[in-house]
């Protein structure tokens, strides 16, 4: 009997052990709390010249330009992770078949130098739309059932690339911002291809924390869709992103729809100007409309205007839109036992320059604005990353190698 005893107790120890090697973790292995979003592209290097390595290597593009004292500059301001945007597209291009092994590893070497810099990174599969000589964007990996089989694959190769990365120093996000289920009719077909990512990432990658979203465009509402227990793992963070008010923070951006081009010198928020001063610049976005806008679209955008507008005309409305994504996170999450510490507030930002636009967003604005959206995710307990390090929302490049004005870092310094 006690060899029998012994034996079965061998035999649990034996099961108890396996146990811990399939079962998911009780939380992330993953945690962060204040980051910011690395660059894409810079250059956007033609499809036509990804089979050369000096075109295409070291990737993703920011490599060329920032060296780890940028990267450990950023950790100096009181960041403690970055979400490094990877477009996918590259990899699923027959152009750089002859490349495929060293962009994965450069990829890997990119997240490495991140953490060489003291900083732990996100590593965000972020696909855009094609266009120009860009044969493979979002809308054919949505569209397209053999195009997004191949994804998936991309998915499954970059988490082994990244499996023997330490699990507390980076994470893996398996696409940013999908567009679908946008549609009125209710669709809901991304929490079935997100588990199909979610599969292939896990089977090549067991120990990272994976990060996982709601479909369109990563919004608070669809994430609420999202029923997590689909998913059995709590080695998960979930993200969503908010850029609300939108009429505000994308203020010129001419790739955001056919209205937003218009609109431009609106403060933050609306009240930081005098009635009278926010009333002229009000008229000057209505004579833009009426002077360069299909005049079929003319009445239905100045109305639009002014419906955005008294949505956020007084500080009690603007906080109440500002909350909704927040307090829609926060009681799906109640409900479906996910602590706050799993949940990331992906993005965030305002613009501050539209390519080619001459207009900037004045810096004391965009300051305000990433201050109140910090101050909310750290009230409901959510980390957050900040869009982003240059360009059209640089907090810290602008464009050509300028510096943009130092107040939003300087908002970020103060939280120490």
């Amino acid at each position: 009997m006690a060899l029998l005893g012994a034996m079965i107790k061998t035999l649990m120890a034996a099961l108890l052990a396996l146990g811990a090697l399939v079962l998911p973790a009780e939380a992330a292995t993953f945690s962060m709390k204040r980051g910011l979003n690395l660059d894409q592209w810079t250059t956007w290097t033609g499809e036509e010249k990804w089979n050369d390595p000096n075109a295409i290597l070291p990737y993703p593009e920011w490599r060329k330009f920032l060296k780890e004292d940028d990267l450990k500059a950023l950790k100096d301001a009181g960041f403690d992770f970055l979400r490094m945007p990877v477009d996918p597209s590259p990899f699923l291009s027959d152009e750089t078949l002859a490349l495929r092994d060293d962009l994965y590893a450069s990829v890997r070497d990119s997240a490495r130098l991140i953490n060489r810099a003291g900083l732990k990174v996100i590593v965000d599969l972020h696909l855009i739309p094609a266009g120009g000589s860009r044969k493979i964007g979002m809308s054919e990996v949505m569209d397209d059932p053999a195009t997004f089989d191949a994804y998936v694959e991309v998915v499954r190769k970059m988490a082994h690339t990244l499996a023997a990365e330490d699990p507390s120093q980076v994470a893996f996000e398996l696409m940013n911002e999908p567009i679908v289920d946008c549609d009125g009719n209710g669709t809901n077909l991304w929490p079935d291809r997100q588990k199909k990512l979610f599969a292939a990432a896990r089977s090549s990658a067991t120990r990272l924390t994976l990060i996982l979203t709601g479909g369109c465009y990563s919004n608070a509402a669809s994430l609420a869709k999202v029923d997590p227990k689909a998913i059995p793992d709590d080695n998960v963070i979930w993200t969503f992103h908010s850029y609300d008010p939108f009429l505000l923070t994308h203020q010129g951006a001419t790739w955001a729809g056919d209205f937003i081009r218009y609109v431009t010198g609106l403060p933050y928020p609306l009240t930081a100007v005098p009635r009278a001063r926010l009333d002229v610049a009000l008229e000057t976005i209505r004579d833009r409309i009426g002077a360069e806008a299909p005049w079929t679209r003319r009445s239905g955008m100045l109305a639009y205007l002014d419906e955005q507008v008294a949505g956020m005309d007084t500080p009690d409305k603007l906080i109440g839109q500002m909350d909704v994504p927040f307090k829609t996170v926060e009681d799906w999450a109640t409900a479906n036992g996910i602590k706050p510490e799993n949940i990331t507030l992906g993005e965030f930002g305002m613009i501050r320059q539209e390519y080619g636009n001459a207009y900037v967003m004045p810096a004391e604005y965009r300051a305000a604005y990433v201050k109140d959206m910090i101050a909310r995710a750290e009230t409901h307990g959510f980390s957050w990353s900040v869009w982003g390090y240059g360009g059209a929302f640089g907090i810290v490049d602008a464009f050509d190698g300028d510096k943009a004005e130092p107040n939003v870092m300087d908002a970020i310094r103060s939280l120490h």
